[in-house]
């Protein structure tokens, strides 16, 4: 098979969305409106096709094999940061820091709102970061939030059975006590869904307000100790793969590393600081084993 082609009788989308063009939702309506062709004829949405076809999106043709190596960055957002590449307002925008590619455009797996922060992946692969937030990959992720307000066992035990929200019944898997004081309150607590502001809004059902919340874990990825807010580490291929079987995908067995690009890694490695010292006079949340 030669570079930039793939297995035989894939459907396009998903062969697009692998080559880092875009989510498969986005290479759905990028099909839809013309704007992909096969073999010079405009494609049509659900087409298959082989290593011999020649597939070009906008009148350009996919990357070669060697451009498009899947990967992953990780990223510890900063409160005030929108998740969309071009904003209206003129506020920052989660892309602004990351590094640039040659071919393909970085896909954010989830969002974060504005008012969050913590950890944020993105991929290059379409395919990788459409398994990860798809709910039949049942991952989890996790979230560290002051709550103003008092909260109870009966409280916890309807937030853990199930509260009707606008789009439905949400429920939180896990919630963990962390430290705090009066009615600010530190507690760890999982959802398995990527719903809107589900964390707040679940939350708020009960009349506490959250004044603030961090994403700390998005299924076996945790932020790394010497990553600080505003601060992204591109992961190694072992931990790409690790990733790939969370989201119920065979492993990649990618190409061994460029010298170059283990040279990139281990620049980008050595610019990452140590987290400062925490203010002794700040309340501190327990760490979550």
């Amino acid at each position: 098979m030669s570079e930039g082609t793939v297995p035989a009788g894939e459907k396009l989308q998903k062969v697009l969305a692998r080559a880092g063009l875009g989510s498969r939702r986005e290479m759905e309506r990028a099909i839809e409106a013309g704007r992909v062709t096969v073999n010079g004829e405009v494609a049509e949405l659900g087409e298959r096709v082989s290593g011999d076809d020649r597939v070009e999106l906008d009148g350009r043709p996919l990357p070669a094999a060697q451009d498009s190596r899947c990967r992953v960055i990780l990223y510890n957002k900063p409160i005030g940061e929108i998740c969309s590449r071009h904003d209206p307002e003129g506020r920052p925008t989660v892309y602004d820091r990351l590094p640039k590619l040659r071919s393909g455009r970085w896909i954010s797996v989830g969002r974060l709102d504005f008012n969050t922060s913590g950890l944020l992946l993105f991929t290059n692969s379409g395919e990788l970061a459409n398994k990860l937030m798809h709910p039949s990959s049942v991952i989890d992720r996790e979230y560290l939030v002051r709550i103003q307000g008092h909260v109870d066992d009966d409280m916890k035990e309807r937030l853990l059975t199930g509260v009707l929200l606008e789009d439905g019944v949400a429920r939180f898997t896990d919630i963990v006590e962390s430290g705090g004081e009066g009615s600010n309150r530190w507690f760890y607590c999982v959802v398995m869904e990527g719903r809107n502001r589900e964390v707040r809004r679940l939350w708020e059902s009960q009349g506490v307000r959250v004044s603030r919340l961090k994403r700390v874990r998005y299924g076996n990825v945790f932020i790394p100790s010497n990553v600080r807010v505003g601060q992204w580490i591109e992961m190694e291929p072992r931990d790409i793969d690790d990733l790939c079987v969370t989201a119920g995908m065979p492993k990649l067995s990618q190409r061994p590393l460029t010298q170059a690009e283990k040279q990139g890694l281990q620049r980008q490695r050595r610019k990452l600081r140590k987290p400062p010292q925490a203010n002794a006079r700040s309340q501190k949340p327990k760490s979550r084993k």
